[in-house]
């Protein structure tokens, strides 16, 4: 039973910024922090424990040392860590991608596939990103698009503010936008297909890959719908459940990590006091905390907002 404060591991894309390291707290001393991997088990990126007696071990270590049960009954259905939070600070646009569904990945890339959501934190004027397609095309007219390099003419463009929520099934084309900066929580998978990508190169001078055939395969040619919670939380999916926290001075905050599910807590905003039994560790905007199932009554004190985000 116990809690822990979690560095990210960072990723410096082509198309990310520097506000996550100005602006989050996060610790990073290259030039480009496009995404800072918050609660991480992939191989890809791993989150390091700070400030315990597990100091610079990873979440995932911590785990095969104390056993699955620290992730609750919920999560032994899964071979993986099931899920992977970030912040993503798009400085510029993002390619448009898609997202292969669980049967699909596992068959042809030996991991998950990738459910995602994301939650609006910062959006300059005018921002927008992609999502689905305007209309139902033809997969003719789908693939001669690919080739004419006119694909996001017909893409429905949704202009975002912060607050806004973005749920994105397997199989959804979608591209977060220039000058939006987004916490995303998804299943824990890396896998991406890149349709189109502007023409860009990457670090090497060549090209960025493309995964035409891939995208081609997994992509389903609809207008999306809005998206409403089948229950009480902020998004409830098979593999996630995530909710608004907000605290003040005369309004703490306090939750029960019963044997269910572990809780992951991403600030978003302020700062503040996170207190489990005799552990309390103070807490800023960007820091990521992960609180062991069955840890039993946790509080949140200060004025906060944060993302809390357990499985179901």
């Amino acid at each position: 039973m116990s809690m822990y404060v979690l560095k990210p591991a960072c990723k410096d894309y082509l198309w990310g910024g520097h506000k996550l390291v100005d602006e989050y707290n996060v610790e990073y001393s290259g030039e480009i922090c496009a995404e800072a991997w918050t609660l991480s088990c992939h191989k890809d990126g791993m989150s390091i424990i700070t400030g315990d007696i597990h100091e610079k071990q990873t979440l995932s270590d911590v785990i095969k040392e104390k056993g699955t049960e620290i992730l609750g009954k919920n999560c032994q259905k899964y071979k993986d860590f099931p899920i992977l939070i970030k912040l993503i600070d798009a400085s510029k646009a993002l390619s448009i991608q898609v997202h292969p569904d669980d049967a699909y990945a596992l068959e042809h890339e030996n991991q998950y596939g990738k459910t995602e959501m994301w939650y609006v934190l910062e959006a300059e004027e005018g921002a927008y990103l992609y999502q689905g397609f305007e209309k139902e095309i033809s997969k003719e007219e789908f693939e001669q698009r690919i080739k004419d390099n006119t694909l996001t003419d017909v893409l429905h463009k949704e202009y975002v503010k912060p607050g806004d929520i973005i749920f994105i099934s397997p199989g959804t084309l979608h591209a977060i936008g220039a000058g939006l900066l987004i916490a995303e929580i998804q299943q824990n998978s890396n896998v991406t297909y890149r349709i189109y990508d502007y023409g860009r190169v990457g670090a090497d001078g060549k090209p960025r890959q493309l995964h035409i055939q891939q995208s081609i395969d997994v992509t389903r040619i609809e207008k999306p719908q809005k998206y409403v919670s089948p229950d009480e939380h902020m998004v409830s999916c098979e593999f996630f459940c995530v909710d608004k926290i907000e605290t003040s001075a005369d309004k703490p905050y306090s939750y029960v990590a019963d044997d269910s599910s572990f809780v992951s807590i991403l600030v978003t905003e302020g700062q503040g006091t996170i207190s489990a039994g005799e552990k309390s560790y103070e807490v800023k905007k960007g820091d990521s905390v992960f609180i062991e199932a069955s840890t039993g009554k946790f509080e949140i004190k200060g004025d906060i907002k944060a993302l809390q985000t357990i499985v179901p």
